[in-house]
């Protein structure tokens, strides 16, 4: 039975739409959001035919080109030309669930009334989000100002019968999926190509996808971390809540708190200790999972404000009579908050990284790389390896892209916010912190199998189905089908969405 979402004015949440995206809701107009797109569609033709000055974007060219007045018959050649000769995209093709996102977004934005394009183009829009045919779309080309012309003019090619699609599994032309499915090719008019390709969607579209996976690998992180603390015969006193009240940063409070919620009632954690200490990268989980916690929650934040707002220009104020030429499609908020996005959760994989290091070490009662006969077999000596690759590389990766800007349009787009970079860096750093993540639970099960102690009834549960996945090590093997098969363990576990909330 299909579910729809209405589009209205209301505040969306990420709880409400990651429920849009998730549960593949169908797309509807409200009769409050049809009102604003036509009444701001009707004002902008009015202020046309009243106006013989120019007016940016409607009846000029673009960027450098701004002071170029174009003849009022020349004014719907201009729209087209202009999504045309932006669709310039390069690399690789856009993951589809980022392509679905950009047109959720970019219909949201476009639904509150101040972009003045026609009905019928976000109809159509909603028609491909709703049909799933999704734009084919490049990751490169974006300079995060003027918005995402590049990517954003690939993903409104179809609209007018040009560019490629996927549908259904198979790549259409632009025109094919129009004529398949019988919908009418739009007709742009004045401003609208600019509405579409001006915007953040681009990069709020990465931004949305990563930070659900990001939210996602902050528990399992927390779940694994525990299971290594156990089986590396950790103390817990360094998670009583007495040592974070005196620091009170809320994702430290939170970490120590999960952690403890996960191994209660182990037998492992309880036992008597003959160390006084743990390593860093046990000891100081709460401080390190913490910091990322609280910037991913400024990341949130960010990522919030933006996807509920107007990023196209001009921007449109039938009540106030007004045409607004501003900067609203500059991405440096995203830019900023994506870059940190890296970094918050490349330390999550560095801190990982260490405690596999420590795993494998030979101490505390476990045998070196956790392996019977060592020597003849190398055991887990190598996945470490492959987790401090991926480590570095994020560390390479999170170098910021929001502190970089190349002069573009003869010097009016003279300076940009490179957050499409820093939307599918992070994009890349998350792939690698599941990819540590899972040689650490790869690492940690092994080390399980040398205790003769219980971890907790959680715990246990959760190895009960890696081993369905992922069998014990007993001799040397090639061990990359392992790590794939860990990776999509933990890429399949499915969270209870109150345990994502920071």
């Amino acid at each position: 039975m299909e579910t729809f979402h209405i589009i209205n004015s209301d505040f969306l949440d990420l709880k409400k739409l990651w429920e849009i995206y998730s549960e593949n809701k169908k797309l509807k107009l409200s009769d409050e959001s049809k009102l604003k797109i036509i009444k701001a569609r009707k004002y902008l033709d009015g202020k046309l035919k009243r106006t013989e000055g120019p007016l940016y974007g409607i009846n000029t060219g673009f960027g450098a080109l701004h002071n170029i007045k174009i003849d009022d018959k020349q004014i719907n050649e201009l729209q087209e030309n202009l999504v045309k000769s932006h669709a310039c995209g390069i690399g690789d093709e856009v993951p589809v669930d980022i392509v679905k996102l950009m047109l959720l977004l970019k219909i949201l934005s476009l639904s509150k009334g101040h972009s003045g394009v026609q009905l019928e183009t976000v109809e159509l829009l909603i028609n491909f989000y709703n049909q799933e045919v999704y734009p084919i779309v490049y990751k490169q080309g974006s300079l995060g100002a003027s918005g995402d012309l590049v990517p954003l003019a690939h993903l409104s090619l179809p609209l007018i019968g040009e560019g490629k699609v996927r549908y259904r599994d198979k790549i259409y032309s632009g025109e094919e999926i129009l004529k398949k499915l019988g919908w009418k090719k739009i007709s742009f008019q004045a401003k609208e190509g600019l509405a579409l390709l001006n915007g953040t969607q681009f990069m709020s579209a990465y931004g949305v996808f990563n930070l659900f996976r990001a939210k996602k690998l902050l528990y399992l992180s927390d779940m694994i971390a525990a299971l290594s603390l156990d089986v590396f015969d950790g103390r817990i006193e360094p998670f009583d809540e007495l040592v974070q009240n005196l620091r009170p940063h809320a994702g430290q409070i939170h970490t120590a708190k999960i952690i403890k919620e996960i191994l209660e009632g182990s037998q492992l954690i309880a036992q008597p200790k003959k160390h006084v200490q743990d390593p860093y990268s046990f000891r100081c989980i709460p401080q390190v999972h913490g910091a990322s916690k609280d910037a991913v929650t400024y990341v949130e934040r960010t990522i919030i404000n933006e996807i509920n707002s107007v990023t196209d220009n001009p921007l449109i104020f039938p009540d106030e009579d007004r045409i607004i030429s501003g900067g609203n499609f500059h991405g440096q908020p995203l830019a900023l908050s994506l870059d940190m996005l890296s970094i918050a959760m490349s330390e999550i994989a560095n801190i990982s990284e260490r405690r596999t290091y420590q795993l494998i070490s030979g101490k505390r009662g476990l045998p070196p790389f956790l392996i019977n006969e060592p020597g003849l077999n190398s055991g887990l000596m190598i996945p470490q390896y492959a987790s401090a690759s991926a480590v570095s590389q994020n560390k390479q990766l999170s170098t910021p892209a929001s502190v970089d800007s190349i002069e573009s349009s003869n010097g009016q787009e003279d300076h940009v916010s490179m957050g499409a970079n820093a939307a599918t860096k992070s994009f890349e750093v998350l792939e690698n912190v599941y990819k540590v993540l899972a040689i650490e639970l790869l690492t940690a099960a092994q080390a399980m199998d040398f205790r003769n102690k219980k971890t907790s009834e959680l715990l246990q549960n959760i190895l009960k189905s890696y081993r369905e996945q992922v069998t014990f090590i007993d001799k040397d093997r090639f061990l990359y089908p392992d790590i794939e098969e860990s990776i999509k363990f933990l890429k399949n576990i499915q969270v209870d969405e109150t345990l994502l909330e920071l």
